[in-house]
């Protein structure tokens, strides 16, 4: 089918409407809600549990999935995300608005539609997330199953469509498919093994804080570093190291499949689409060439004519090229960031804040937390404007191309072609040897001797004064003329730049010191935040110690009449107490100003020659040497740090 007849494609009525189906599934999605948050009880009680006691604290809040701190069940809610994209990308669409509003009022129609199809689609989520298995994989399964046939049969009875033309829907919906089947086998998955868990033929998975890779990242921090470590390898420093120890929330996983799915299908329709504009123009083409032939008074619009169809085939075949390219180019950004976010959320861990504008080194607690729901949303329409904005550019670097190279040899202006660009090249490499040639005048006569013969570079004082100050003044004028070709080429450098990096929204484009400015950088620093203090291994390490010890001892103090074990003495654990205290403060000096006696004593501190002020003093002097012993044993291992501008 061509695609001038996508068009003439007839509507197909199979009784079903996806649009409609939609709608209606409201019903079953509040029923399904309705259940899970019969089932569970609220913590705290409400005026209501007083005037309804019946209810026994039920109806709570029913939390789809953990967006911050949960880790489990990552690509169940990543395929769940994936049966969702349709839906999300048709919020893109003027026609998901199924009448006229005025244009002030498109936002709150848009807020209305996305609350519409996040509540059809919750019971997905609720389903995965509940605490009660065996009701959310029933009620997953039904409703899972009853999106797989409506979707699968309106897939095969009707599958053409305007765009794509022939097999339209299979094209394109096959991922959300994909998806739904995913769920339904995790949800019967579920079932069987909450069956198996009420049989007692299986343990039920216990409910931690910390998960086991988070265990393992901890112990790997306590270990030393064998002196014969393995180098890695050129993928492992340049492209990508696995890291067992790692893995990255479901948050994450979610965006990065609605960005690929989302990419697939604007891959397709920017295709089609651009075959159609494509064939309209040699449409228009050909009325006109038949206009020219007609009448005997256009010889100039007859010399246009195969100009104007040189220029719609180069046209043609570079928009189709450029779509591979920068499909491609936008798969690796989603791919990279993923790559970004680990290598900035390990380097908060260790501290390291030197990657980030300093303005950023302690956002707002309300920021952070509110780009975490900005997050997801803001990099899937980045990612999808920025395939249109790096598509264009590829598009005028290609026709560029074609231009300049391959059309002057297939015309045979080859010498034409070589002259040109021999006079540009020629040009710019001048410009560039004079700028090398001021730094290596610089280097050779106006700098003064090393100090030593072991330094790599001059230090930076001036030698032979007078010469350089009639070096300085005879080229101030010239390069006043190169300082205008760089500004032009500054200004190109930073729209390419820009363009070419637009939906990386894990680094600025915007100048140091404007960093403000740019929204989706702010988004995402709040949440790399966000994420580094709530899943911490660390942290989250120390808190399941605390949380297992307030355990034990509650445990040991009803159960305790039945221990045999005879209990520690208070003088024996008063001195292990005593002794990890001393431990813990000759290796980090620094706590003994911090300790609680000394902050109340401190205010008291009146002379240098108080015994207060000579704890002090030995405790800075403990502390800097015990610094000066740790950067002595990190100089002696080879430690590779990755630069910013990796990222």
């Amino acid at each position: 089918m061509s695609p001038l007849e996508v068009s003439t494609v007839q509507e197909c009525d199979n009784g079903i409407s996806m649009d409609r189906f939609l709608h209606v599934s409201l019903i079953p999605a509040v029923l399904i809600t309705g259940v899970l948050s019969f089932l569970q009880k609220r913590a705290n009680s409400l005026g209501i549990d007083r005037r309804l006691p019946f209810l026994e604290g039920r109806f709570a809040i029913v939390v789809p999935l953990d967006t911050i701190g949960s880790l489990s069940n990552r690509w169940s809610y990543g395929f769940a995300f994936g049966a969702v994209s349709s839906s999300v990308l048709l919020l893109f669409s003027e026609g998901y608005i199924p009448f006229s509003v005025p244009t002030w009022a498109r936002a709150i129609v848009y807020l209305v539609g996305a609350l519409e199809v996040g509540l059809v689609y919750f019971p997905f989520f609720a389903c995965l997330s509940t605490p009660f298995r065996t009701a959310g994989a029933v009620l997953g399964i039904l409703y899972s199953l009853s999106w797989v046939i409506v979707t699968v049969w309106d897939m095969f009875t009707c599958p053409n469509g305007k765009i794509l033309g022939k097999y339209q829907k299979v094209i394109v919906q096959w991922p959300v498919v994909l998806s739904l089947i995913f769920l339904l086998g995790r949800f019967i998955y579920m079932l069987v093994k909450a069956v198996r868990i009420h049989l007692q033929l299986e343990q039920e998975d216990p409910e931690e804080l910390i998960e086991q890779h988070q265990v393992q990242h901890v112990k790997s921090l306590l270990r030393k570093t064998p002196a014969d470590s393995k180098p890695l390898s050129w993928f492992q420093r340049r492209v990508y190291e696995w890291d067992p120890y790692f893995k990255f929330p479901n948050r994450i996983i979610g965006t990065a499949i609605i960005s690929l799915i989302g990419l697939y299908t604007m891959t397709l329709a920017d295709y089609s689409l651009s075959n159609v504009a494509f064939d309209r123009v040699e449409t228009w083409k050909n009325t006109l060439k038949h206009l020219v032939t007609s009448c005997n008074q256009t010889e100039a619009l007859g010399a246009m004519i195969p100009q104007l169809e040189e220029f719609i085939d180069v046209a043609r075949k570079s928009w189709l090229a450029t779509t591979i390219f920068a499909s491609l180019n936008s798969v690796a950004y989603t791919f990279h960031v993923l790559a970004c976010y680990r290598k900035h959320i390990k380097r908060l861990w260790r501290g390291q804040k030197g990657f980030l504008p300093e303005k950023f080194h302690n956002p707002s607690s309300a920021v952070s937390v509110a780009s975490i729901t900005r997050y997801s949303g803001w990099q899937i329409a980045f990612t999808l404007w920025g395939y249109l904005i790096v598509h264009f550019v590829h598009f005028l670097f290609a026709l560029l191309f074609v231009y300049l190279l391959v059309l002057p040899i297939q015309h045979g202006r080859v010498l034409s072609m070589l002259t040109n660009l021999g006079i540009i090249f020629l040009t710019i490499g001048l410009v560039i040897a004079l700028v090398i040639l001021q730094v290596t005048l610089v280097q050779i006569f106006f700098l003064q001797d090393k100090m030593s013969p072991t330094d790599k570079h001059k230090p930076l004082a001036l030698n032979n004064r007078k010469a350089f100050h009639c070096f300085n003044y005879f080229f101030f004028f010239y390069n006043v003329v190169m300082g205008v070709s760089n500004c032009i080429l500054r200004l190109l450098c930073s729209i390419v730049a820009g363009t070419w990096l637009v939906s990386r929204i894990d680094r600025t484009i915007m100048q140091r010191g404007y960093e403000a400015m740019d929204a989706g950088y702010s988004t995402w620093i709040g949440m790399i935040f966000a994420d580094h203090y709530h899943n911490n291994p660390v942290m989250v390490c120390f808190c399941q110690l605390l949380v297992s010890n307030t355990l034990e001892r509650h445990t040991a103090s009803a159960y305790s009449t039945f221990s045999n074990t005879p209990a520690e003495s208070p003088v024996n654990s008063r001195a292990r107490g005593r002794w990890m205290l001393f431990y813990t403060l000759l290796r980090n000096p620094h706590l003994i100003l911090l300790r609680k006696h000394h902050l109340s004593s401190s205010s008291s501190l009146q002379t240098p020659s108080s015994p207060q002020a000579d704890k002090v003093v030995r405790a800075w002097v403990m502390a800097s040497q015990t610094q000066s012993r740790q950067a002595t044993s990190l100089s002696q291992i080879d430690i590779e740090v990755i630069p910013a501008e990796d990222c």
